[in-house]
């Protein structure tokens, strides 16, 4: 199951391939990392039907905020499931995501083992 992360900021890749490893290298799920919005789009646009499950992507970024980007994958791929992460806990950007069809909202720093509960959860429906 392949899923992609989104933020601008790229020490994040290194921090989920790390928190991820023991499922990476098992074939459980593989990671993608995409530094915008755009990119992200871009992404999912290039491999028809697009073979990324699930994305957590960041709210907080340059260009196209991560909810910009959630609300066009909710209309362009209504299939594909997507959580978002803020550094910032606040009931405004709570209630626009989960309205715009987030699935989840996490806060940072990212309790992985909510993170990973979520993942387990989802790799136990698509069997």
């Amino acid at each position: 199951m392949k899923f992609l992360v989104v933020d601008d900021e790229r020490d994040v890749e290194m921090l989920f391939r790390q928190k991820f490893r023991k499922e990476i290298r098992s074939g459980l799920i593989e990671m993608e990392f995409a530094f915008s919005g755009q990119d992200a789009l871009d992404r999912l646009k290039n491999t028809q039907p697009p073979d990324v499950m699930y994305i957590f992507s960041d709210i907080n970024m340059p260009g196209m905020s991560g909810l910009e980007m959630l609300a066009k994958v909710k209309s362009q791929f209504p299939k594909i499931q997507v959580s978002m992460i803020s550094a910032y806990g606040d009931d405004e950007n709570y209630k626009k995501a989960i309205n715009s069809g987030a699935k989840e909202f996490f806060t940072k720093p990212i309790d992985f083992g909510s993170l990973k509960a979520e993942i387990d959860q989802m790799l136990s429906n698509s069997r």
